[in-house]
């Protein structure tokens, strides 16, 4: 008698007898190292928007943004870089999940639009840090939100949890634009 195949995690293991003991082929084990090297990946390509928008905002966050007025609301250094470092792992499983039903549903646009906004990410920063321009990245983040909400929608279309993990990200940059814009506006 034989045990049909089992789908566990996306991965999928070989028919084998009622008596024997259930053994993993060769493509079960080869398909959960290629999707924990694309979690690592998808995990890693946000972090490295981070990274390089961090180098952006070392150079003037104790210096030029300590001087400008801010609304009485502005969350502390400590907030933004507690919530950064949630929403940006986040956003990786978000896309990897999105990558885990490559072969079940056509992705190819969900994840283009994923790793059409991370740049514009980082670009936020370069350009309000390290330009030392709130007005312009104001505008910037209004194409970075536009993209963002694309993103999520996509998303959600392919995976409830996906789309769920994306959200909270969309809000913060909601966030975040409104007390740019603040910014900008008190400091004209």
């Amino acid at each position: 008698m034989v045990i049909g195949d089992f789908d566990v995690a996306g991965v999928f293991f070989a028919p084998v007898e009622a008596d024997s003991r259930l053994v993993v082929d060769s493509y079960a084990v080869m398909g959960i190292f290629i999707n924990i090297i694309g979690l690592i990946v998808f995990l890693a390509l946000p972090l490295a928007a981070a990274f390089i928008g961090g180098l952006a905002t070392g150079s003037s966050v104790d210096s030029w943004y300590a001087e400008l007025s801010k609304p009485e609301w502005t969350p502390s250094g400590r907030i933004i870089g507690a919530v950064w470092s949630v929403l940006y792992p986040a956003m990786g499983i978000a896309a990897w999940l999105i990558w885990l039903r490559r072969e079940r549903t056509s992705v190819r646009v969900s994840l283009m639009l994923w790793a059409i906004h991370l740049p514009f990410n980082a670009l936020w920063s370069i350009l309000f840090f390290g330009l030392q321009s709130p007005g312009l990245a104001f505008a910037e983040l209004i194409l970075l939100w536009i993209l963002i909400a694309v993103t999520t929608a996509a998303f959600y279309t392919r995976s409830i949890i996906a789309g769920a993990l994306m959200t909270p990200y969309l809000l913060w940059v909601a966030f975040a634009g409104f007390l740019n814009f603040r910014i900008w506006w008190m400091n004209l």
